[in-house]
């Protein structure tokens, strides 16, 4: 039983016409009379009762039509919904990203992405940087990072440089200052990412004190921003952390932008450097789109400003 055979016979049900029936088909009558006789043989019974002047449907015909019709919904549904997959419009994207981008970059790109994109599903996968590249073409289809420098097979695409700020408790003598230059910090213990299991983020870290002149002493350690900044509260240490980070911060910290222009923190959108798929170059569209629009990212003080009576 072919395809063929199901729309001219369906086709013909429904006209209870074969010429009307073939227009609609763009075929030959000829062509339309015998796709339905090679179903009749096929079913081994009439499905059309004709003569010279009308053309009825028998039991056996009035049996298949509606099954007729369900089956070529249901072929026609598929074939759009593998062109919308081919085409990145559905389906499921499984994501990664590091759980800095959830304070503000991540929820204002799956709102736009799932803005544009309704149908796809998103499988998200909070990582750590590391394990992001190791996984990324196989587990990961694309992933949101931060502070990755460009590698073979990698495909790159930063979305915002965002400033980073000084943590410290809200007693220390720094809390009330405006801005302060990192190399005020070079006599403070550190509290800091453990190198063995996150080396990107943490060489960052020691790399932007390099280029201010010191080598930031460690007084805590921590994995989540979160910890780093009640570790910071409780008065174990200072941290240097991007400003988004504050809305997870403690109550009892105070955070002083950083005047040293190289203190910043790129969050950029990692990809397959071959072949990436329909759904993560998709995502790649929305998130160029949206990273323009995030101005708080790269002021600081801009929410506290916008907070202030005029």
């Amino acid at each position: 039983m072919e395809l063929r055979e199901l729309r001219s016979f369906a086709a013909v049900a429904e006209d209870l016409h074969f010429g009307r029936a073939a227009g609609r088909l763009h075929l030959a009558p000829s062509a339309v009379s015998q796709h339905v006789a090679r179903l009749e043989r096929e079913l081994g019974a009439a499905l059309l009762a004709r003569t010279s002047r009308s053309v009825t449907l028998t039991a056996a015909g009035e049996a298949l039509l509606p099954e007729a019709r369900r089956a070529l919904r249901a072929v026609a549904a598929g074939a759009s919904a593998a062109r919308r997959a081919a085409a990145g419009t559905t389906g499921r994207l499984r994501m990664g990203f590091v759980d800095s981008a959830a304070y503000d970059l991540l929820p204002r790109l799956l709102a736009a992405f799932h803005q544009r994109l309704p149908e796809v599903h998103l499988d998200l996968r909070e990582m750590s940087t590391e394990a992001q590249l190791d996984d990324l073409g196989d587990e990961i289809e694309a992933t949101i990072t931060r502070d990755v420098d460009p590698m073979p097979g990698v495909e790159l695409t930063p979305l915002v440089d965002e400033p980073l700020v000084a943590a410290v408790d809200d007693e220390h003598p720094l809390a009330d200052r405006e801005a302060l230059d990192l190399i005020e910090l070079a006599e403070e213990r550190f509290v800091l990412f453990p190198r063995e299991h996150v080396p990107m983020v943490s060489d960052r870290l020691v790399g932007v004190c390099h280029v201010a002149g010191f080598r930031p002493r460690e007084g805590a350690r921590a994995l989540q921003y979160a910890t780093m900044l009640g570790l910071v509260a409780a008065g174990y240490g200072v941290a240097v952390v991007p400003a988004a980070a504050r809305v997870v911060g403690s109550e009892h910290v105070s955070y002083v932008p950083l005047r040293d222009q190289h203190a910043i923190s790129t969050l950029a959108l990692a990809l397959p450097g071959e072949d990436p798929t329909p759904l993560a170059a998709a995502f790649r569209d929305v998130a160029l789109g949206v990273a323009p629009s995030l101005d708080r990212l790269l002021d600081p003080l801009r929410a506290e400003e916008d907070d202030e009576p005029s």
